[in-house]
């Protein structure tokens, strides 16, 4: 048993119940909730989120995914913002373009996608340029150095 101060926080206290898209289920259309959701059927469509978006081993996304968290085991298609961390597990395929903060990437997944990393839309746009290079104070051409 959890004491009050372990008690991990639920969905219903953040906001609301979770949802679940199960296997052999096939939705087309636009999905907006507090909650999380775990998708492990075909969604043809878009979710927006406060919480956190799962796509299991079967399931399948096309469309636009707005949300903090993501974990993903299956395949997505589209445009996928994640405002804190994106994982990708070894079975999951990624199609499309990815804006993140933090991405976490097991070996074996397969991220086709245009990736913008950073902290919020200022931070994305203040320390990087086209070629992925920093200009050194020393004359030298070296590649950029994570800060």
């Amino acid at each position: 048993m959890f004491s009050d101060k372990q008690k991990p926080r639920t969905m219903s206290e953040i906001g609301g119940q979770p949802n679940r898209i199960e296997k052999n289920t096939k939705i087309k259309g636009d999905i907006i909730s507090e909650a999380d959701f775990r998708i492990d059927g075909k969604l043809d469509g878009n979710v927006k989120t406060s919480g956190k978006v799962v796509i299991g081993k079967d399931g399948y996304i096309h469309g636009k995914v707005e949300c903090v968290n993501a974990d993903i085991e299956g395949s997505f298609n589209g445009e996928l913002l994640v405002s804190d961390l994106l994982s990708l597990k070894s079975s999951a395929v990624i199609e499309g373009t990815v804006s993140v903060s933090k991405l976490a990437v097991e070996p074996g997944a397969t991220f086709n996608a245009s990736c913008t990393m950073g902290g919020g839309k200022a931070a994305s746009n203040s320390n990087t340029n086209s070629g992925g290079f920093k200009p050194s104070m020393s004359g030298k051409n070296e590649p950029a150095k994570a800060s």
